[in-house]
């Protein structure tokens, strides 16, 4: 059988399709609260110009990531044993571990506040956004297969949302707010593209995901391409959302849940477009509940453990109480994580990925090596693997029965072989063979 990774086993648990979901669906949905906002800010009309920044220099590095998946079946972890050893790829994974959590404090207050604006006409109690740690709580308890079950469900939840948004937001955008292109200064840009790292920070999130998934021919394609439509979505998006609001942009915060209001029918039918902006919600819960899955699963690998409960538990209930403690100090917050540890960002969504292509490859040897591991197998599975070699298979001789006992079972192999009819023919070739 074909070498799997640790969690995949016997067959991998990912596959290409739902690697093109996340590319293509998850990923676009995060972009679409704080971030639009962002870019108006600092770039205002040229916002489209940080954003294809941004999504040139990830696109490279998920070429990268994806070169290491066509060129070893190790996975992350089982490529920086080999070359670093064990210990150093615990540590590497207890950090991004610790990368993932931290990436995600920001957008959860993003989200929280969202949740607060666009669904609740007073101020709910501060503890309603416990629901979102619930959900997640349960998913980080999981292994990838609930990750590839989200990005399934994810497709057409995002499309009807997004197309429908779309489709009564287009007709009021005056793209003409788009020009002149250049129009604002180079360092306003530079300074919109390095504020909003954290936002397009995405494909960092792939590492972990090598463990679980078996590259085939054509994937890196498929992933590619998928990975250029959501791009597409995002930044035809940033230009409906900035032919709308034009100026006033940068003070639209949560911008798809506005672009479609002025929709002349919403007047006379009411806002009918909640029901898409709650399946994007949807989909923004599966993509947020990922990245603390990430989280968690990196921390259990780089601790040897496979209790993903307490950790997840730990984890959601540490957030859980942050949300409440510094929901008041959102622009602290933003200054901190944004302009001082940008390059946190940098260094683990891109630098340390393409770090990763120089170093040396090499296939898991499967059954045909001397081990017959990969060296991502989780314990179970090994001691699973040395039951099954201990016990002997039907019809085969212990390794100490040689010699009369091999002669014994040559015997028997010539007299199966001679005549059906067992009759004296058949005795007197099996004798002559002897």
């Amino acid at each position: 059988m074909t070498q799997g990774h640790s969690i995949q086993q016997d067959a991998p648990v990912l596959n290409g399709r739902q690697m093109c979901f996340f590319a293509a669906f998850l990923i676009p949905a995060s972009k679409l609260l704080a971030m639009p906002a962002l870019l108006s800010y600092f770039a205002k009309g040229d916002l489209l110009l940080p954003a294809l920044g941004h999504y040139l220099l990830q696109a490279g590095v998920l070429a990268a990531i994806l070169f290491l998946a066509s060129r070893s079946d190790r996975g992350f972890f089982g490529l920086i044993s080999d070359n670093l050893g064990k210990t150093a790829a615990r540590i590497v994974y207890g950090l991004y571990a610790v990368y993932f959590a931290f990436s995600a404090l920001q957008p959860l207050l993003d989200l929280e506040r969202f949740v607060y604006t666009a669904f609740f006409d007073t101020a709910p109690p501060m503890c309603i956004f416990c629901a979102f740690f619930l959900l997640s709580g349960f998913v980080c308890t999981k292994n990838l297969k609930a990750f590839g079950r989200s990005a399934d469900i994810s497709m057409p939840l995002f499309l009807i949302s997004f197309v429908g948004l779309m489709i009564l937001s287009v007709g009021t955008a005056d793209f003409t707010n788009l020009l002149p292109v250049f129009g604002t200064p180079f360092r306003s840009t530079a300074t919109g593209f390095l504020e909003t790292l954290g936002h397009f920070s995405d494909t960092a999130l792939i590492l972990p995901l090598l463990d679980a998934y078996r590259y085939r021919k054509g994937d890196a394609k498929k992933i590619m391409l998928s990975y250029g439509g959501g791009a597409g979505f995002v930044l035809f998006f940033l230009a409906v959302f900035y032919g709308i609001f034009g100026p006033i942009a940068p003070r639209q915060e949560f911008a798809f849940v506005k672009t479609a209001q002025y929709f002349p029918a919403l007047s006379v039918v009411g806002r009918f477009d909640l029901l898409l902006i709650y399946l994007m919600t949807i989909v923004l819960l599966f993509y947020y509940s990922f990245v603390l899955q990430s989280a968690v699963l990196c921390f259990t690998r780089a601790i040897g453990t496979e209790k993903q409960l307490p950790v997840s538990a730990v984890l959601n209930g540490l957030l859980f109480v942050y949300t409440l403690l510094f929901a008041k100090h959102y622009n602290a917050l933003y200054y901190a994580i944004s302009l001082r540890l940008f390059w946190v960002f940098l260094l683990f969504a891109d630098v340390i990925p393409l770090l990763c292509l120089f170093l040396r490859r090499k296939k898991g040897t499967g059954n045909a090596g001397t081990s017959g591991h990969s060296g991502n197998e989780t314990p179970q599975a090994l001691n699973k693997e040395k039951a099954q070699k201990q016990k002997p298979g039907i019809g085969a001789l212990p390794a100490k029965e040689t010699g009369t006992a091999g002669k014994t079972s040559a015997k028997a192999e010539i007299s199966v072989s001679a005549k059906p009819d067992g009759g004296k023919n058949g005795l007197e070739e099996a004798s002559h063979a002897q």
